[in-house]
């Protein structure tokens, strides 16, 4: 089992549901994670709730993955706050779903730019950092909707469609820096992405938890093996 205890982890979108949950199990394994979120007050919050478990470990500043100046902002902080990043977890998301003539420009970019446009941005700022630490792992979560096109889904599945060939893509571009890099494609999962409540109803969609067990499994893999591309479904979906 690879450790991973006391490197430093970037969980983008880390302040609620699955990224949330992802950064809350790294903390579990000892890793100094640092989140982000558009919304301060949602950075704070997440930030004191996690920080029992933290013992310092834990840090949080505002950045819209979108925009490439605050992504540059977002790795600079994870270096002077933590000496450097060997993880990188993708996993800022929108989600608008609409009919292709109903979905308007403005909709469109900000699925493209968070989705797809803001994983570029990180990739490209945090690559350097994972160079000078001698290697490191990009996870980057996608989404089934990133193979299985839906319904009002013209925006949503162009991002995780392309997410999806852009992790392929950057796997066989740093494999030998010892950059490992894995896509995670979770099903239904009991959030509030995309307008969705959290209820009991929902108790048959995947937990965040679900998904941030995975990615904790990857990082623990011995470095002579990639699980490149994860599938994750209910076992027992609404008939």
């Amino acid at each position: 089992m690879n450790r991973i205890e006391n490197q430093v982890a970037i969980v983008t979108g880390g302040t609620k549901g699955i990224g949330k949950a992802i950064a809350s199990s790294l903390l579990e394994q000892r890793v100094k994670v640092v989140i982000c979120a558009r919304n301060k007050a949602d950075v704070d919050r997440c930030v004191g709730e996690l920080a029992a478990k933290a013992e310092g470990r834990i840090a949080g500043t505002v950045c819209d993955v979108g925009n490439l100046e605050q992504v540059r902002g977002l790795v600079a902080f994870a270096v002077e706050r933590f000496g450097g990043i060997d993880i990188l977890v993708n996993n800022a998301a929108v989600g608008l779903f609409a009919s292709v003539s109903d979905i308007t420009p403005e909709q469109w970019r900000q699925v493209i730019d968070t989705n797809l446009t803001g994983v570029f941005y990180c990739c490209h700022a945090a690559i350097p950092q994972l160079k000078k630490r001698g290697g490191g792992y990009i996870i980057n979560i996608s989404s089934l909707a990133g193979k299985n096109p839906l319904k009002g889904g013209s925006a949503y599945n162009a991002s995780k469609f392309g997410l999806n060939g852009f992790s392929e893509a950057i796997m066989q571009d740093l494999r030998y820096d010892n950059i490992r890099v894995s896509y995670v494609m979770p099903g239904s999962v009991n959030t509030r992405f995309g307008q969705h409540e959290v209820s009991s109803d929902s108790s048959w969609k995947l937990a965040p938890e679900d998904v941030a067990q995975v990615v904790v499994g990857l990082l623990q893999h011995d470095p002579r093996c990639l699980p490149s591309a994860v599938e994750m479904r209910p076992s027992k979906p609404k008939k």
